[in-house]
């Protein structure tokens, strides 16, 4: 039996039931896809399920105004992937008449779309002979041909995308690409696979040479950067806070923050009062001063670590334009801003 039929044969046994796995529309797959990344799928369902609630076409969304798509996206982090989201939208709507592209080829061409997705929408929707090569398929690619190519190269990258697109099944893209992903994910999983009861553990080499836990093969990234934040939290006898849109292409770009003093250390009472001193929304300010956690609440990204304080100032009248502390839930926030907010109970 072919490694084809073989997962074939495991798919319609254990295929797993999700809405985007009940439509070839290109803009459900599309939706699907782009929050799946970097996301399970337990985490990723239900914002699927609000974005095709509040945002059924193509139209819809790229009539939506920013603001309130990063509200929806909020909690799922890597918002690049939110703002991407909203340009392809606007320029399939403007540029193609609400019409997807429906070759891989031009699918790449779009903002916010890389290999995997190209070749998942133009396989699962267009039946496009291109192979998906995420995570779980280089997994299972790894493992079964006992490949120790690091991934995460230029050499893995090429290398593994001609073995999947060598064992593709031509008749049958999309449901191939959709049988290997999901047995990388549910059999062939990252730690303790069972591989006593796998179709392929007579031809597996990793299960042979007993490698199956050393594969695949994944240079190291480089050590996080720690970044400290100390983050104003104004509070007025009226009842008023501050935010501020971030602004540039850093972190967090377009979403709202509590003014923010960065420093190159962790800051106690005394030094913050210090680097206090020349910031313009205190300046000639009769305030009271508090910090909110001792202990800093650390924020990881996948390139920087957050060390994080909530400082706490107290204020007859705000020395800047605020909000009514009421409204602040209305705005689209990062996960480590929409904690502390939930903690201090606004």
């Amino acid at each position: 039996m072919t490694i084809t039929k073989t997962l074939i044969s495991w798919y319609s046994n254990n295929k797993r039931d999700f809405p985007w796995r009940n439509t070839t529309n290109p803009y459900y797959i599309w939706l699907s896809e782009i929050i799946l990344q970097q996301t399970q799928i337990k985490q990723g369902w239900p914002y699927y399920e609000a974005f095709v609630s509040n945002y059924p076409t193509v139209f819809h969304l790229a009539n939506a105004n920013e603001s309130a798509i990063l509200k929806l996206w909020q909690g799922l982090g890597y918002y690049s992937r939110a703002r991407n989201l909203h340009a392809t939208a606007k320029y399939i709507v403007a540029e193609l008449d609400g019409v997807f592209p429906k070759t891989y080829k031009e699918l790449l061409k779009l903002k916010g779309i890389g290999d995997y997705t190209a070749s998942a929408i133009a396989s699962i929707c267009f039946n496009e002979n291109t192979a998906v090569l995420d995570g779980n398929v280089y997994r299972f690619l790894a493992r079964y041909f006992g490949i120790a190519t690091p991934i995460n190269t230029t050499t893995g990258f090429k290398t593994f995308k001609a073995l999947a697109q060598d064992i593709l099944d031509k008749k049958n893209p999309a449901e191939h690409n959709q049988a290997i992903m999901d047995f990388g994910s549910s059999q062939c999983s990252p730690s303790s696979p069972d591989c006593t009861v796998c179709p392929f553990n007579s031809t597996c080499v990793a299960f042979k040479e007993g490698t199956v836990a050393s594969l695949p093969v994944k240079l190291k990234a480089k050590k996080p950067a720690k970044k400290y934040f100390n983050f104003l939290v104004f509070v007025s006898d009226f009842g008023e806070t501050i935010i501020e849109k971030r602004e540039g292409n850093g972190i967090w770009e377009n979403l709202y923050q509590f003014p923010l003093i960065e420093t190159k250390k962790d800051q106690d009472e005394k030094s913050f009062l210090i680097e206090l001193e020349n910031h313009a929304l205190i300046e000639d300010l009769d305030y009271k001063l508090y910090l909110y956690n001792e202990t800093n609440i650390i924020h990881k990204l996948s390139h920087q670590h957050l060390y994080t304080k909530f400082w706490v100032i107290t204020v007859k009248q705000l020395p800047d334009a605020g909000i009514p502390i009421e409204k602040i839930r209305d705005f689209a926030v990062p996960v480590l801003i929409e904690n502390f907010i939930e903690a201090f109970n606004f």
